[in-house]
């Protein structure tokens, strides 16, 4: 594979280990996980690779104790990332718990003198980011041949990709000079929901580091598919041919390529049914609303259903419309229902449920991403670990180039991904 780099524990060397807690005492704070956050008690940790170029890493030592000074100063407002996932023995329900004694967010400096951007930021391939991002609850910085690498691993339970972004922008603004963060979480999960359930389910446990949905007999890959601005516009001019009112925005003509092309490249059957599925950000969409800086899980998954024929042989404007049509009706009261229905019936979410012939949505075009600076510019590329992937798993983040571009990153059976490689009209011509 293309890019693709031996990983041991030769390659990739930890120098030091420290555990951060927020500078000044907290106390004892206790958060009750509420039903957005319990069907994701059962998914590994999320992690993300940020990955630095010409970043004066010669002074490393300089950038790592920095990095630990903002982290010091940022927990104290995010100091949730920093306790420990509990289940109430007397009462069942889950609970994430701080305490000025625990030991804090362990970080990690390492260095791999003989790994360089590029061997990082190729399209291809996950396991050579292996040993740069941590599995569970950790924050890991690697000194690179030539620049820095920084892997993160956050408990889905705990928080979804917006809360994610939130705290990781945060962290960036203390360690540019400044003395506060300009956007405080929303730490009350309550507010939006609560009800407290005794769950018959233990406190998951931490599966080994290699531990993902990939633990099948099927070869997989992974590739990021970058498109420019330019094509963006080319495929949701394409989805919009039909000129529906109101117009389909980026994010459904670029689901409905996808879904069509992907379903192409399984050589699906022109009766077998497909699944695209979203996770819908409910913040705006709850009565009452919640702030964007709720911290915490404020997703649903957003399921469509139809036959691979109808999706394969209809414009691209059917596709976008099934898949807006689930969107705009997913709204406070569907979010109600589904709720009450999980409630009384809990299920702990597995990637095995998503759906037959499925393709799974994650992350967003939205995050501002290459605005994470540190103080030594915006990130070369921001790449999704090795956890949770399985076949038909997306990735979106915005491009590097900005304006309205946007990579793709996808996970598919290794003779399907390499049917969607030769497919010059999902790649709108572009060799990555």
């Amino acid at each position: 594979m293309a890019g693709e780099l031996k990983t041991n524990r030769e390659v990739v060397k930890m120098m030091k280990k420290t555990n951060v807690k927020p500078r000044t005492a907290v106390g004892r704070k206790e958060c009750q996980l509420v039903t957005f956050d319990l069907p994701y008690l059962g998914f590994f940790y999320n992690q993300k690779l940020l990955i630095y170029k010409n970043n004066n890493s010669d002074d490393f030592d300089r950038i790592f104790e920095g990095l630990k000074d903002g982290l010091e100063a940022v927990l104290e407002e995010f100091y949730q990332l920093a306790g420990r996932l509990q289940k109430d023995e007397e009462e069942g329900f889950f609970k994430v718990v701080y305490d000025d004694h625990m030991d804090g967010v362990e970080l990690i400096s390492a260095t791999a003198p003989e790994m360089d951007v590029d061997d990082l930021t190729a399209e291809e391939g996950t396991s050579k980011f292996k040993d740069l991002i941590p599995y569970s609850g950790v924050l890991n910085v690697t000194k690179l041949k030539d620049g820095l690498a920084m892997g993160c691993a956050f408990n889905h339970a705990i928080l979804d990709g917006t809360s994610t972004w939130h705290f990781m922008s945060s962290w960036s603004e203390i360690c540019k000079g400044s003395e506060t963060i300009s956007n405080a979480p929303f730490l009350e999960r309550t507010k939006v929901r609560d009800t407290r359930l005794n769950l018959n389910i233990s406190k998951p446990s931490d599966a080994p580091e290699y531990a993902n949905a990939n633990n099948s007999a099927v070869k997989l890959r992974d590739k990021v598919f970058k498109f420019s601005g330019a094509e963006i516009e080319k495929i949701k001019s394409n989805a919009n041919s039909g000129e529906k009112a109101p117009p389909f925005s980026t994010y459904q003509s670029l689901s409905a390529h996808i879904w069509k092309a992907v379903s192409r490249a399984r050589g699906l059957a022109p009766e077998d049914y497909t699944v695209f599925t979203v996770f819908a950000n409910c913040r705006k969409r709850v009565s009452p609303p919640m702030p964007d800086s709720y911290f915490g899980n404020l997703v649903q998954a957003i399921f469509t259903v139809s036959t691979a024929g109808l999706v394969v042989g209809n414009p691209p404007e059917f596709s976008a419309g099934l898949i807006r049509s689930a969107i705009v009706s997913h709204d406070a009261a569907a979010i109600e229902k589904r709720n009450v229905e999980w409630e009384s019936q809990p299920i702990v979410f597995q990637f095995k449920d998503v759906g037959v012939n499925c393709i799974a949505v994650g992350s967003s075009p939205r995050f501002k991403v290459y605005e994470i600076d540190f103080g030594w510019g915006s990130p070369e590329s921001v790449r999704t670990g090795v956890n949770n992937r399985f076949d038909g798993m997306v990735y979106v983040y915005p491009g590097k180039s900005g304006g309205t571009s946007i990579d793709v990153e996808i996970t598919l059976e290794a003779s399907a991904m390499e049917k969607l490689e030769e497919d010059k009209d999902f790649s709108m011509g572009n060799s990555s």
